[in-house]
């Protein structure tokens, strides 16, 4: 990479760990429209992506890119294989702009979607996340990120019996998806659409194949719950993340269908300490970076490093999101 390419700048906001997070970068010349800077980002897609890996996020600012399709194009940019939204298992409600990109939650602006890392309530995740703010919001929006191997750091050192039982045992989680797409919540994906599924019978082989156990409710809705899945995860240098949707679910999941506290107990099926997880929150807290959105930006996350959500907002806030294997 040329010195011109890229120029590092500083956030107010930003944290300091053993690195700084995020890594905030702007043109470090000229790139006067769309074709130069994706053919910027993908002469220096490895820098990019080393970057990543250290940091755990990469705030782009300043880049010439405006609109769904120039997102698609930058997305590209960085050769990584598409992680679709149609074959996830993520109970989001979503709408696909182009093939790569889709709107990042339907949710509505006063619902807060809390921390977690990409369908880690799940078997299938994706490893990096990308971000488009098309439209910044008038008040608030901001999308919070934490580094969960600081988390973890400093949960094994506040609630040490908490993250050892973690280590043991895993997690399940269980919800309630409708029969139809309930856009009021944050997990209101229908249960077909997340299953990929036309029919009942389908969906039953295909929770079987997963290991989920399940249930028909009479109004159409299903409720499931996972395999065990793992809490904590060791990354491919060494560092041990808080790889989960606990906080998310604990927090978040509750509609007219779940009731957040009841969603989650540990893999043996132990309630998980109400106390404990209100600590988890608080120290989460304490760590978060909550991207200030300017429209253009594009934010690159590491989803096995990183946790992230929504804050509340008011105004028109168009966030887009696209997913890489």
């Amino acid at each position: 990479m040329t010195h011109t390419d890229f120029r590092q700048v500083a956030l107010a906001s930003q944290k300091q760990f053993d690195t700084v997070f995020p890594v905030v970068l702007e043109p470090g010349s000229a790139t006067p429209d769309l074709a130069s800077t994706v053919e910027r980002i993908r002469h220096n897609r490895e820098y990019l992506l080393d970057l990543l890996g250290i940091h755990g996020a990469v705030l782009l600012r300043n880049f010439p890119i405006s609109s769904d399709k120039d997102f698609d194009a930058v997305v590209k940019a960085f050769e990584l294989a598409n992680f679709t939204y149609a074959e996830s298992l993520s109970n989001a409600v979503r709408k696909n702009r182009t093939e790569r990109v889709f709107t990042a939650n339907e949710a509505p602006p006063e619902v807060e979607i809390f921390l977690h890392h990409e369908m880690a309530q799940t078997p299938i995740y994706p490893s990096r996340l990308l971000f488009f703010c098309e439209q910044a919001a008038d008040s608030g929006g901001a999308t919070p990120l934490c580094r969960s191997d600081v988390l973890l750091s400093r949960l094994d050192a506040a609630l040490p019996e908490f993250t050892a039982a973690c280590r043991r045992l895993g997690a399940r989680y269980t919800n309630v998806m409708p029969a139809a797409a309930d856009i009021a919540s944050g997990q209101g994906r229908s249960w077909q659409d997340t299953l990929s599924v036309e029919t009942a019978a389908d969906a039953e082989a295909r929770l079987r194949a997963l290991g989920y156990s399940f249930e028909w409710l009479r109004d159409g809705s299903l409720r499931v719950t996972t395999a065990t899945l793992p809490v904590v995860r060791t990354l491919a240098d060494g560092r041990e993340v808080f790889f989960n949707q606990l906080i998310a679910a604990f927090c978040g999941w509750q509609d007219a269908r779940n009731v957040a506290r009841k969603s989650i107990t540990f893999g043996d099926g132990s309630e998980i300490p109400v106390a404990a997880m209100e600590q988890v929150v608080r120290l989460s807290q304490e760590l978060v970076f909550d991207t200030p959105w300017q429209t253009g930006d594009v934010a690159l996350v590491d989803n096995f490093l990183v946790m992230h959500g929504r804050r509340p907002f008011q105004g028109t806030r168009r966030v887009l999101a696209s997913l890489a294997k």
